[in-house]
């Protein structure tokens, strides 16, 4: 598969979780509607949230990511070392230079962000910047600018805020069975009232697994690719490989480490939680070991 083959991909993979949730919501809209007694108004009310997420995912995925994580812009003058690196990696990989952010975590990670290369950002930890070598943080930023080059930044940007919003749909549908239950607890809704709270709990409880399926899915394959792609644009495995040795040594989690953005991370930000018991089956990372010896491998 060409690059030109994995941005198609990722391209329609976007529009695809797009339309799917946009389905999914309407459905929803439209049965809390029907049972409530308030015809398509449940299903206008759908529709113009369908319309409003869509957009924000869109277009404000990236503020919401980068604030999220307590990202912080610099420029030139700021941080001349991480400046300069970035920009000439970008000469080298053929991108235009991101906004660079700096997070304020002694935790060694980093993460980009966007909807395409013209509009995308790099956030780094601070500690990331103070305990690599030069070789390993140019393996970990052309790392990022893969994802960047490759469209992974548009299709992983859109799953941070529809799958928090399926996530929400759980917890409202739940409301719509209780307002819904009062209102039709005189006019005997028995057996529909019945279906209804079975439904709204199955969808309660899948609804987080179905929305950690789509980052799973989506974020292990993403990460080989970045890693096989930034070694091209470095020319220089081993950077990168001894990098991600060092990332999980560190093993602590984020202060501001969130499900909803943990897929972004070139690292899982929960450290060492997210290798123990159940966790580590949903983890939305492969195992470094693994990718440290496809690396090396090269």
């Amino acid at each position: 598969m060409t690059t030109y083959d994995i941005i198609k991909s990722n391209k329609r993979r976007s529009f695809f979780l797009i339309a799917v949730f946009v389905i999914l919501v309407l459905a929803v809209g439209y049965f809390a509607g029907y049972y409530m007694g308030i015809g398509y108004t449940g299903l206008s009310l759908a529709f113009g949230l369908a319309v409003f997420m869509t957009l924000l995912s869109f277009f404000r995925g990236d503020s919401i990511a980068l604030w999220t994580a307590g990202a912080k812009p610099i420029g030139k003058k700021d941080n001349p070392y991480v400046y300069r690196l970035v920009e000439n990696l970008c000469i080298t990989a053929g991108l235009p230079r991101p906004d660079i952010y700096i997070i304020d975590d002694q935790a060694l990670n980093a993460f980009a962000t966007g909807r395409d290369p013209d509009h995308a950002s790099l956030a780094l930890t601070s500690g990331l910047v103070d305990k690599l070598e030069n070789e390993e943080l140019e393996g970990v930023i052309a790392h990022e600018l893969s994802h960047i080059k490759n469209y992974d930044i548009r299709l992983m940007t859109i799953v941070i805020v529809l799958v928090g919003t399926i996530m929400l749909i759980g917890h409202w549908f739940i409301r719509f069975r209780i307002i819904g239950g009062r209102r039709n607890r005189s006019s005997g809704g028995g057996r529909l009232g019945g279906i209804l709270m079975i439904v709204s709990l199955v969808f309660l409880i899948l609804s987080p697994i179905f929305a950690k399926l789509i980052q799973f899915a989506i974020s292990r394959k993403r990460e080989y690719l970045a890693d096989a792609s930034g070694s091209l644009i470095t020319r220089y495995p081993e950077g990168l490989a001894n990098a991600l040795e060092k990332i999980s040594q560190y093993n602590k989690p984020m202060k501001k480490a969130t499900s909803a953005t943990a897929h972004l991370f070139i690292s899982n930000p929960f450290g060492a939680k997210a290798k123990k018991g159940f966790k580590k089956f949903f983890s939305t990372h492969p195992p470094v070991e693994k990718r440290i010896k496809a690396l090396r491998n090269m």
